[in-house]
């Protein structure tokens, strides 16, 4: 390993440009040895993989000046995670840095994996699948132990439990708060919410059968399904608003570049990915399998390491339409935007990779969305006209729709070819004028449109639309 060691000075300056593997000076001497990250905060926090005298230990470093109280924080909330029998891993140690920041190194959980790993390897599971209850099972027993012993997270989400062979465990002392043993209904329902509004929102009819769960292992008996459905909706409104906004500044999640010639937002996930192509958007569409050629809007699907990318670029057909487009936010914004919106209530669609858009100054002139390229079949080639669905595209169809116009949420585009089927679900595309209504009357104008235009796909007097017209939700 190569490099002099780092002090919280030194990490502080390095930014996001640490390349792992590094050293850190601990106060009495040993080296800190940093072999991989896996949360960096620029400047604040640093979490990760190391090792310290030859052992294989879990290490967050609180670099930030005023980082002194985030560290306390994780020391007292581990702190007590233990005290209430809540299995959490040991802190090996816990000191000052040099240069003013502070360190927590504890042991390593070996062959260890988080319950946010494990639901994502569901791939997406149905309301009251038995793979995904087997994994949140545990974790509402858990939450229940903790209730009753006035404990609770701030951050609550399944990244913050990891799952052995044998056993489960709290992580993220940081966001433990204390409170009088047991907690009051409210708070116990609002750190149950937490958790469940995060689920996709096809879950929320699943709230009382998992709320009996948590009570029959000992939770809050005070809990009601009112309170509970009232915290998920409260939590997840602001969990969107939270995540819409970060999908258009530079954070964690996201890379965001804006100068008065470009603005471009990646998911950081994604940035080394995609350099060479948000560089040079059209010469990724020049060089792809063009998808669509129109004056509005030219597709085309670019093969690239790691899984084909579609980039629709959004076009300026005429000297007034680009005038007319100057101030308002693009359609590639809005389509970036909603496609975030439908994944994080669990609604398929292929994820929003990057947006670009050309600017001079405070002024938008074309723009480009990439998306991951979606394989599903479009449902004007996979249904037949002269039957009805078979039972899963059904059972499909018939919950998508029933979601979205719960959520007061219109396509506004609802040909068959937007619709593909793939892995069992359908898969909703082209978003430019998706949008998710603040009014019922709004919502209801523009459903019937949706429904009318969905309906239009097929003859009139075809099985399948008579089928459609009994089974969608009613205009």
């Amino acid at each position: 390993m190569s490099g002099a060691p780092f002090d919280a000075d030194g990490l502080r300056a390095a930014g996001r440009d640490l390349a792992v593997p590094f050293q850190v000076q601990l106060t009495d001497g040993r080296l800190l040895q940093m072999q991989r990250l896996l949360r960096l905060l620029p400047g604040k926090r640093i979490a990760g993989e190391a090792s310290l005298d030859g052992r294989r230990v879990f290490a967050k470093l609180f670099v930030a000046k005023a980082g002194e109280r985030h560290w306390q924080a994780e020391s007292e909330g581990v702190g007590a995670l233990a005290a209430a029998g809540i299995p959490t891993p040991e802190v090996l140690l816990a000191d000052r840095l040099q240069g003013g920041g502070h360190v927590i190194v504890s042991s390593f959980v070996e062959d260890a994996e988080s319950l946010a790993a494990g639901w994502a390897r569901l791939d997406a599971p149905p309301a009251g699948d038995p793979g995904a209850l087997e994994v949140l099972a545990p974790v509402l027993a858990m939450l229940a132990q903790m209730h009753r012993a006035g404990l609770a997270q701030r951050d609550l989400h399944l990244g913050n439990f990891l799952r052995t062979r044998d056993r489960l465990l709290v992580i993220d002392g940081d966001s433990v708060t204390v409170a009088a043993a047991p907690l009051s209904a409210v708070a116990a329902a609002e750190n149950l919410g937490m958790l469940l509004a995060q689920l996709p929102a096809a879950w929320d009819g699943a709230a009382p059968a998992l709320l009996a769960d948590y009570q029959s292992a000992g939770g809050i008996a005070g809990v009601d399904a009112a309170m509970l459905c009232a915290a998920i909706e409260k939590v997840r409104a602001w969990r969107l608003q939270d995540y819409l906004k970060k999908s258009l500044r530079d954070c964690t999640l996201f890379s965001v570049v804006h100068s008065t010639s470009r603005f471009v937002a990646v998911l950081r996930t994604e940035s080394e990915r995609l350099a060479d192509v948000l560089a040079v958007p059209d010469k990724a569409i020049d060089t792809g399998l063009r998808l669509k050629s129109g004056n509005t809007c030219t597709v085309a699907q670019v093969a690239l390491p790691g899984g084909d990318v579609v980039v629709k670029r959004y076009n300026l057909k005429s000297v007034g339409h680009a005038l007319s487009r100057l101030w308002r936010p693009s359609r590639a914004w809005h389509s970036w935007r909603e496609g975030h919106r439908l994944a994080l209530y669990g609604i398929a669609t292929p994820a929003p990779l990057a947006l670009v858009e050309e600017r001079f100054g405070p002024l938008r002139r074309r723009a480009w969305l990439f998306a991951e390229h979606c394989p599903g079949v479009s449902l004007a080639r996979h249904l037949s006209p002269e039957s009805p669905p078979p039972a899963a595209e059904a059972l499909a169809l018939t919950t998508l729709f029933a979601l979205l116009c719960r959520l007061r949420i219109t396509h506004g585009d609802m040909k068959a070819s937007n619709l593909l089927w793939h892995a069992g679900r359908i898969w909703l595309i082209d978003l430019d004028a998706c949008t998710q209504h603040r009014s019922e009357a709004a919502w209801r104008k523009a459903w019937r449109r949706d429904r009318a235009r969905l309906l239009r796909n097929w003859p009139a007097d075809s099985v399948l639309a008579a089928w459609l017209d009994r089974a969608l939700p009613p205009a």
